[in-house]
């Protein structure tokens, strides 16, 4: 098969990978001076690469899996923190469930003036997508939301925020879920903001008799895990190829430093035992970037075949960050774990992408469900 990046794809990878190496500094992500750069943002959007996270039919121009990966690889390879995944699983599930005004919003998210966070994470729920206690119930011709959500990434810093509850009466897991596009500043919406490790920021949302009008359910109540799960699917894809990026620069780092460090008169690399450690995590990033690309080309698969692939990619890449982290800091030695160099907040960064959307230990054993089911 040939997995060369089309003359689009590859146009736009040069033009992001240049455009990020020149506005995002790690240091200042690392210190957390803001939750992200909103000139970054500003010429994200101006070179149309919020759309290329969206198909043509919602207003953007690419929105396949392999869209996703050439975008998420050239964040992960920047470090940057920018909103754009949040943008992707919120926005996508607007387009896919969203009312013809509710779409309408699309167009400013496209443009970048809009920003979203999708609400489903509960305490308790680990990464289990059924688990979902906030209850919604009918009152006249709208409704009321009562729960909490855990570390919303861009809660703060959302105009709308996707927030998923369980129809009041329904009791089943898969069944009975709904999701309502709720605007910032709305009346009984509790939000706590926070940093978190690796860039960005979260939220902890408490909401109490929340009020909603009827026009804020997207879709049909009681039918949205179907949709949840393909938005998880998506994110998943992008979150493992954001992961590349983050392996790509660390390798490039390590590989940079070992030329450059010196003992007994020679440079590090030329002892077998670290050369032999550095070709090891050549070839497991490598092998992680073959799970990737299976993934993306699977995303439009059957329900079976796609989480089968979900799951397997985002076990073997976890297990491959691990080693990298772990590799990368020890043949740096103590300046790996410094503030001061870049290496840290790579490392940081893709220890938390690990735990994003359920970690390997997780997806290990929910391939093997999947498998024997």
């Amino acid at each position: 098969m040939d997995f060369t990046l089309t003359e689009e794809r590859q146009m736009l990878q040069d033009g992001l990978r240049r455009m990020l190496a020149d506005k995002v500094d790690p240091k200042a992500v690392a210190r957390g001076d803001t939750a992200w750069s909103t000139e970054t943002w500003e010429a994200l959007a101006e070179m149309g690469v919020i759309g290329a996270l969206f198909s043509e039919d919602d207003g953007g121009f690419g929105g396949a899996g392999f869209d996703l990966m050439v975008v998420f690889e050239e964040m992960g390879r920047a470090g940057a923190p920018e909103p754009l995944m949040e943008t992707l699983i919120a926005g996508g599930l607007i387009a896919e469930l969203g009312s013809d005004a509710q779409k309408a919003h699309l167009d400013a998210v496209i443009g970048g003036a809009v920003q979203l966070a999708f609400a489903h994470s509960e305490p308790g729920a680990r990464f289990d997508l059924e688990r979902v206690a906030t209850e919604a119930r009918q009152d006249g011709d709208g409704w009321i939301l009562t729960g909490r959500k855990s570390v919303v990434a861009n809660g703060g810093e959302a105009d709308y925020i996707v927030v998923s509850a369980r129809v009041s009466g329904n009791t089943g897991d898969r069944d009975g879920l709904a999701l309502f596009l709720v605007p910032k500043g709305t009346e009984g919406l509790d939000l706590r903001d926070y940093p978190l490790t690796g860039g960005g920021r979260g939220a902890e949302i408490a909401m109490e008799d929340m009020r909603l009008p009827a026009d804020a359910l997207l879709g049909e109540a009681g039918h949205a895990f179907p949709a949840i799960e393909r938005a998880n699917a998506r994110a998943v894809a992008a979150q493992t190829a954001e992961a590349l990026g983050l392996m790509e620069r660390i390798k490039d780092l390590t590989a940079d430093y070992l030329q450059q460090r010196t003992q007994f008169d020679k440079p590090l690399i030329k002892f077998q035992a670290l050369a032999f450690r550095m070709a090891d995590v050549l070839i497991e990033i490598e092998q992680a970037r073959s799970a990737v690309i299976n993934l993306c080309g699977h995303l439009d698969a059957d329900r079976e075949t796609r989480e089968l692939h979900v799951s397997a990619t985002k076990q073997l890449v976890g297990e491959t960050a691990k080693l990298v982290v772990e590799e990368s800091i020890q043949m740096h030695g103590g300046i790996g774990i410094t503030q001061e160099y870049d290496l840290a907040h790579f490392a940081r960064r893709l220890t938390m992408v690990e735990h994003r959307f359920g970690d390997a230990l997780f997806h290990l054993g929910r391939f093997s469900r999947l498998r024997m089911a």
